[in-house]
């Protein structure tokens, strides 16, 4: 009798140690996450860039990146990626990387157009922690100054006599770069050849060697400088001081396109850890050094909090949906 009481007794006292358990384990989860970000960062931190290196977008992420760790009191170590349009290296962190701070990328307007053209379960809006936008691209539509075309008109004109004749390069398939010469092509009834490649040095080496005819991209101002490329029109809202000559496609078409970019992190970032990578590269792009190169590099700055670049988000994704499926784009 007493064994089958005591066994009674332990099988009522089991649904309580069980609750215990549970508590003591969800208590120690919030202790261990409060002592993580009181840490962080303990250590390194990865930071993806999906171009080549070299190119425009590594070197100013690179000077991002270290001016970064010394707010930071951390190495950020740069970690070229390159490929679907610069959606690969955020499609390869949602999936497989911690939610932990050490693994971060940069997330160009390629992240919202890979889910329409290829078959993903990626989903940018809901896969990422978007943590502050940094910057957007002074775009232009280049050719050498050898070419025959000596205005964006000669050019068209020239396109049109000759379909298909005319290549141009790209830093890849669903990059903005590709969107609007490809949208440029539907409006004025072009056909040109889309070269991509994976980053812009690539890109720009493929105008210099004359393996296309024509470049889509931040204008390489070196080049420009040294009268071997010719800008025939910008992308940007106003035109730019360099080339003040050089119309802007808004001025013809009603087109900007500064393409911004900034950082993220797989979803599910603490808030606090988001707050300190925020307001490390925050100061980062506030140096007056930084801005300067972003200027070198055909870009300018581009602010929006972790907030607001969130919901920005949102809509951004629509809208380029919207237009992958209107010029009906897939990968190449």
């Amino acid at each position: 009798m007493r064994a089958i009481e005591s066994r009674a007794a332990k099988r009522q006292g089991e649904p309580l140690m069980k609750t215990i358990g549970q508590f003591v384990g969800f208590f120690l989860g919030i202790l261990f996450s409060l002592v993580s970000v009181a840490q962080y960062p303990a250590r390194s931190i990865t930071l993806l860039v999906p171009w080549t290196a070299g190119g425009t977008s590594d070197i100013a992420l690179r000077a991002l990146a270290e001016s970064a760790s010394q707010h930071l009191k951390q190495k950020i170590i740069v970690e070229n990626k390159p490929g679907a349009g610069g959606a690969l290296a955020a499609q390869q962190m949602a999936g497989s990387s911690k939610a932990d701070g050490y693994t971060l990328s940069q997330l160009p307007m390629g992240v919202f157009r890979l889910p329409g053209m290829v078959k993903t379960s990626f989903d940018p809006v809901k896969d990422l922690t978007w943590i502050i936008n940094i910057a957007g691209y002074q775009f232009g539509t280049n050719v050498r100054t050898d070419s025959p075309w000596k205005t964006w008109e000669e050019l068209i004109a020239f396109t049109k006599a000759n379909p298909g004749k005319i290549s141009y390069s790209s830093p890849g398939a669903g990059t903005s770069l590709h969107l609007v010469m490809e949208d440029l092509a539907l409006k004025l009834g072009l056909n040109w050849v889309h070269v991509p490649y994976k980053g812009t040095t690539d890109a720009v080496i493929s105008l210099r060697s004359s393996q296309v005819q024509v470049q889509a991209g931040s204008p390489p101002w070196d080049l420009v400088e040294a009268g071997q490329v010719r800008p025939l029109i910008m992308w940007g809202n106003e035109r730019n001081a360099r080339v003040p000559n050089v119309p802007t496609l808004k001025e013809k078409y009603g087109i900007v396109a500064n393409s911004p970019w900034g950082i993220g992190a797989p979803k599910g970032l603490d808030p606090a850890v988001v707050k300190i990578l925020h307001d490390a590269f925050r100061q980062a792009m506030q140096e007056p050094s930084f801005d300067r190169l972003l200027d070198k590099v055909g870009m300018e700055s581009f602010y929006m909090s972790g907030e607001t670049y969130a919901k920005w988000t949102r809509q951004a994704f629509e809208d380029e949906k919207k237009a992958v499926q209107r010029l009906g784009l897939k990968t190449q």
